[in-house]
């Protein structure tokens, strides 16, 4: 088994994190992993994306062009990765921000309104990690339980983030069950 995910948006989503909190509940779950993030010099505003490779055996590359699922936060990444991820993969799309589809039917897309969830939840910071909690629910690449002590240890040092951070989890998951 092997799986790899690209996460993709502007640079200050939130897209670096997500992914290394993904590959880090991969590694506790047993799993080879490569981690390689990616952005442009200006970070803030600028595109930012990450590949993750999880496996059951030792990973050859780190670096692949044609992931099995995509994680888009704005429209051009969708514009930009929808094409290279391979059939029966998920494209996750982040519909606050993106009015388009993949315009695949080899594909699942998963559209959900992340920043409109994270507004209820009471921060817009919070729309990477509902985008996480969705993407992992409809994978089921890593137990969810992984993702929530993940989550936590990440916020472990802004500990009044972490009941926020654990409410966007459940909502993403709540998300990508309708």
């Amino acid at each position: 088994m092997q799986s790899e995910i690209m996460f993709a948006g502007f640079g200050g989503q939130g897209i670096l994190l997500i992914g290394k909190v993904l590959a880090h509940a991969a590694m506790e779950e047993g799993y080879e992993v490569a981690w390689i993030p990616s952005y442009g010099p200006e970070m803030r505003g600028g595109t930012a994306y990450c590949t993750v490779v999880i496996s059951d055996r030792p990973i050859g590359s780190p670096i692949i062009k044609n992931p099995l699922h995509l994680v888009a936060m704005n429209g051009p990444s969708l514009e930009k990765f929808a094409p290279t991820v391979k059939p029966n993969g998920i494209i996750f799309v982040n519909s606050s921000l993106i009015s388009f589809g993949a315009n695949r039917d080899d594909v699942d897309e998963l559209r959900v309104d992340v920043v409109g969830i994270a507004k209820k939840l009471g921060s817009v910071k919070a729309a990477n990690i509902v985008a996480l909690g969705a993407f992992v629910a409809r994978s089921k690449i890593v137990p969810l339980e992984t993702i929530k002590a993940c989550v936590k240890e990440e916020f472990s040092k802004k500990p009044k983030l972490i009941p926020l951070n654990m409410d966007a989890v459940d909502a993403g998951v709540k998300a990508a069950q309708k």
